[in-house]
């Protein structure tokens, strides 16, 4: 089994458990230059928030660094989309990390939204 494979496979099973809970999820996908988060509804049928490193404001405030592949970034974005989120209605969600480890970027954005007032 690769590396991807794996992945894959342990965010099914978090899919699984988070659809059975019914309540809206916030997903992460992680490229090796940019970080994308989506506030997906319940059922999985709408995209009710999204935020990433590619948008012109998150682009902005990293423009010192201009990477998006970093710590720095992951926390922009996690602020970007509870803010987001927030102005849709959705307070609370159960958090898809798509079977990447909670370490690093995948860390700094979860905790950054939290800040920003989502719950997990």
């Amino acid at each position: 089994m690769t590396k991807k494979e794996q992945r894959l496979r342990r965010a099914r099973q978090t899919r699984i458990r988070i659809a059975l809970q019914g309540v809206n999820r916030l997903t992460v996908f992680r490229s090796n230059s940019h970080i994308f988060a989506n506030v997906i509804s319940g059922d999985g049928s709408k995209v009710l928030a999204s935020a990433s490193t590619l948008e012109a404001g998150v682009r902005k405030a990293l423009s010192g660094s201009g990477k998006g592949g970093n710590v720095a970034a992951a926390a922009l974005v996690g602020k970007s989309i509870a803010e987001k989120a927030k102005a849709a209605g959705v307070d609370k969600v159960a958090f898809d990390r798509a079977g990447y480890a909670y370490h690093g970027r995948i860390k700094a954005l979860a905790e950054a939204a939290r800040e920003a007032g989502l719950q997990f």
